[in-house]
């Protein structure tokens, strides 16, 4: 498959860290919130059920003004491998986030943002593209302090 279409959003850095460290990261919501989103960003996690099914309710509190309610379920949750979810509130995309080992301390971690329409897609792009490089930042910072 290509890594990316006109309906996706594809960003992936290697992390020099264990995969477990980087899945752990995302999967503790205890840290999560220290670096989900762009730089500036502080998060409130109102519900984290890391399972199919299950809900992620967070409020995104921007640095200069804005509180930005996110609401997703995810869909597929395979520890350390894979995770993914459909966003319920705007704007509307599935998330996919694979943690792949290149080596005992190397992990690449991707985002790929999976639209409706081209049209969505390319409303998107200009600005996710950079913030994701920006939360891939906080992430190594994130796992650099534990």
């Amino acid at each position: 498959m290509n890594s990316q279409s006109n309906l996706e959003i594809f960003s992936a850095r290697i992390i020099n860290a264990p995969v477990e460290r980087v899945y752990n990261a995302f999967a503790d919501p205890s840290r999560l919130k220290n670096w989900w989103g762009p730089h500036g960003f502080t998060n409130t996690i109102h519900e984290f059920d890391l399972q199919p099914g299950g809900k992620w309710i967070l409020t995104m509190h921007g640095p200069e003004k804005g509180n930005y309610e996110n609401s997703s379920v995810f869909s597929i949750v395979k520890p350390n491998e894979f995770i993914s979810w459909k966003r319920i509130s705007q704007p509307l995309f599935d998330m996919e986030i694979a943690f792949e080992k290149i080596a005992d301390s190397k992990t690449q971690i991707s985002f790929r943002m999976i639209f409706e329409t081209v049209e969505e897609c390319n409303k998107m792009r200009p600005f996710v593209e950079p913030k994701n490089e920006e939360n891939f930042d906080r992430l190594e910072k994130e796992i650099l302090n534990t």
